[in-house]
């Protein structure tokens, strides 16, 4: 199996949800969830990969190992960074027998080397609104102040929980930031930014074995978010905890995981997972829109053969569904990106996208 060209996958092992993205010190930063033991699911460990042009990656040396006694059972789980006064902050989930899911962090002058804290965990408990499903702290600053979002859920409610703080490292809980009940049992990987004029919730949810990214868009009073509308652009069977950042151009840069936790590996393959095109995210007439960063934009094309467009339609055909991928509406363009094993279809500059991994058969 090819490896691809310009999507960021490991050299050996697994790998999932992109974590701390961040642009520091000139360039663009994306750890990401990863076992570098074996190409499947295991003790968690955060890889990392830098880039000057958010399309061709260099794999760098691990750079948070599971060796602390709060990370004894699961290691490192999902997180994000924060640029401080010159230094560069990872927040984590950490993972033990004892305590369970606790949030940590660890601290970097260069962004190549990363020291934890010696106070962790700085978050030592999930609070009364929560559970033990207690992780992917997304730290943002907002309107001058650092606020936390972390996914949980409780009695059967997906819930993203909020906190705030002034050094990072002393977290107040302020309460729920948002809660549905047809969302699923436990929100994952939230992200809270503000885009504009409005205040955005992020959040992945599993139900059914659907993996799912719902955006929320709304206004928020520092404490409290107040929900005006909801968008779910992605349709992609290989999409799942995609995280944003600001780069120094003032762009909200979203980047995904490109792979599903189904997917069998192909034979004499020892790598497994991906990040999907960096893109951009706006906000039009109340919906999010997503399409790939302008760096990414001589990768474009407008024709392939697995994609099929009409004028009110688009199917996308070579992936392994029972029926195909199809978009049904108004169809102004499409662009298509195709990476030798896969295709990341935009319909409409960015109103539906389609990520998917391309059948055997197809390829």
């Amino acid at each position: 199996m090819k490896r691809f060209k310009y999507h960021f996958e490991p050299k050996f092992g697994w790998m999932n949800d992109p974590n701390g993205l961040v642009y520091f010190n000139g360039k663009y930063h994306a750890f990401f969830q990863h076992n570098p033991k074996e190409p499947k699911w295991g003790p968690m460990y955060w890889g990392h990969a830098v880039s000057e042009d958010l399309i061709h990656w260099t794999e760098l040396p691990i750079a948070l190992s599971p060796d602390m006694p709060y990370e004894n059972s699961g290691g490192c789980f999902s997180g994000s960074a924060v640029v401080k006064d010159g230094k560069l902050y990872l927040f984590y989930t950490s993972v033990s027998e004892e305590d369970g899911q606790t949030q940590s962090v660890a601290i970097s002058e260069d962004g190549y080397t990363f020291t934890k804290y010696s106070g962790n965990p700085v978050i030592k408990h999930f609070p009364v609104d929560g559970s033990e499903d207690f992780r992917d702290p997304k730290v943002s600053l907002i309107d001058g102040k650092y606020y936390m979002a972390t996914g949980s859920g409780k009695n059967d409610i997906g819930k993203v929980l909020l906190y705030t703080s002034e050094n990072l490292f002393d977290w107040e809980y302020i309460g729920v930031l948002y809660e549905h009940e047809d969302f699923g049992k436990v929100f994952e990987c939230p992200d809270f930014f503000k885009l504009g004029d409005n205040y955005v919730l992020m959040f992945s949810k599993m139900i059914e074995d659907i993996n799912k990214t719902q955006f929320v868009i709304g206004d928020f009073d520092g404490c409290k978010f107040y929900p005006k509308s909801l968008s779910a652009p992605e349709f992609g069977p290989q999409f799942y905890a995609p995280q944003t950042f600001l780069d120094d151009n003032g762009r909200r840069i979203l980047i995904g995981w490109f792979y599903d936790w189904g997917r069998k590996l192909d034979e004499g393959v020892d790598f497994a997972g991906a990040l999907t095109i960096a893109r951009e995210v706006s906000v039009v007439d109340g919906q999010i829109r997503m399409f790939p960063v302008v760096e990414a934009h001589h990768l474009l094309t407008t024709e392939d053969e697995l994609v099929e467009v009409t004028e009110n339609k688009v199917i996308l055909k070579g992936v392994d569904l029972p029926t195909p991928l199809c978009y049904e509406g108004k169809v102004d363009s499409v662009h298509i990106l195709r990476d030798e094993k896969a295709l990341e279809v935009f319909v409409n500059h960015g109103e539906a996208s389609y990520s998917y991994w391309i059948t055997k058969e197809k390829l």
